[in-house]
């Protein structure tokens, strides 16, 4: 398997991981988007909470020249540190929710 059919294995193991373990009730269900041909993959809440609207992203990951870009991570996981332990070098993971600046100073990718 080349590295970057490794890595959207990766992103989609742990997005349905965290779908498995959301809060899954009648009227709000985890939603998993999955974009093989763009390489954008996200997971979602959909649904209502009485006469409230939920929608809104919970995690999304892309793959952009041959590296993970954690777009969005609105969970209390370290998501960045399991794709490491997952065999992900560092130098392959961009925090992009950082912005570019503040890159420069995490153990991963600036771009």
């Amino acid at each position: 398997m080349d590295k970057i059919e490794s890595y959207r294995q990766l992103i989609k193991q742990i997005l349905s991981e965290h779908a498995q373990i959301s809060s899954d009730t009648d009227t709000v269900k985890p939603q998993l988007i999955f974009d093989l041909e763009n390489d954008h993959y996200q997971l979602a809440y959909v649904g209502w909470e009485g006469n409230k609207r939920v929608f809104g992203p919970i995690m999304h990951f892309d793959i952009i020249q041959g590296k993970i870009w954690i777009q969005y991570n609105g969970t209390e996981s370290a998501v960045a540190e399991r794709l490491v332990k997952m065999g992900v070098p560092p130098d392959n993971i961009v925090i992009g929710f950082h912005s570019p600046f503040k890159r420069q100073f995490t153990s991963y990718a600036v771009e």
